[in-house]
């Protein structure tokens, strides 16, 4: 049940400079630190990495395959119950590390939730991303995402913790407090594509621990 509230450490220190670009004119040469990520100003090599959203995502689809993610499935007004029938039908192109940002549009119940991680399957890894939006349904949505991530095997479900990063960063999101100003979608990028590299490094942390002594490396999928 590994939660990863703000991804890695090194991102928060870097959140000052994030904010700054906010500021900056759009057209301006921007250096960021290495551990928040240039995704708006180069392409990396596709990653294993599949991304399944609704219009919040959307707004930083570009910056999500901009750091490598080489499918971001986002729409506008998308429910949180669709999710498993779009994910059953990638079949046995799903990447192994899936990352789901849904209930910004209603309810997500966790008879939901959980059929999302089995429908991706053991030998992935599933990442809740935490919903912001204004409406009575925020609490009890990430609550269910918490519970969701309890509820299976440490390495298998992560929860990446976006409301507590955008109700530090207000000015990143557009009038109704929820939708992604440019800013907020390159942080938004960087949280999830910095929590599941951490997620990735542990992995092997952990497989190369487990295979000490017995002559062999454990291999991860990156």
């Amino acid at each position: 049940m590994r939660r990863l509230p703000l991804a890695v450490v090194s991102f928060v220190a870097a959140l000052a400079t994030v904010a700054a670009v906010a500021a900056a004119p759009v057209s301006a040469a921007v250096s960021r630190p290495a551990s928040v990520g240039a995704s708006s100003l180069s392409t990396s090599h596709p990653k294993d990495r599949f991304a399944l959203g609704d219009s919040v995502m959307l707004g930083a689809k570009k910056d999500l395959k901009g750091l490598g993610f080489a499918i971001v499935d986002a729409v506008e007004s998308r429910q949180a119950y669709a999710g498993p029938g779009l994910i059953k039908q990638r079949g046995g192109n799903l990447p192994t590390n899936v990352v789901v940002h849904l209930g910004t549009n209603g309810t997500f119940p966790l008879s939901v939730c959980k059929k999302i991680v089995d429908t991706v399957g053991p030998d992935h890894r599933v990442f809740f991303v935490t919903i912001h939006v204004p409406r009575s349904w925020q609490k009890g949505n990430n609550q269910v995402i918490h519970q969701c991530d309890a509820a299976f095997a440490d390495d298998r479900v992560h929860v990446i913790d976006w409301n507590s990063l955008a109700n530090a960063h207000p000015k990143w999101l557009y009038h109704d407090h929820t939708h992604l100003k440019p800013a907020g979608a390159r942080a938004f990028a960087d949280l999830i594509n910095s929590s599941v590299d951490q997620a990735i490094k542990v992995a092997h942390r952990r497989a190369v621990g487990s295979a000490g002594g017995t002559g062999s490396a454990g291999t991860v999928t990156p």
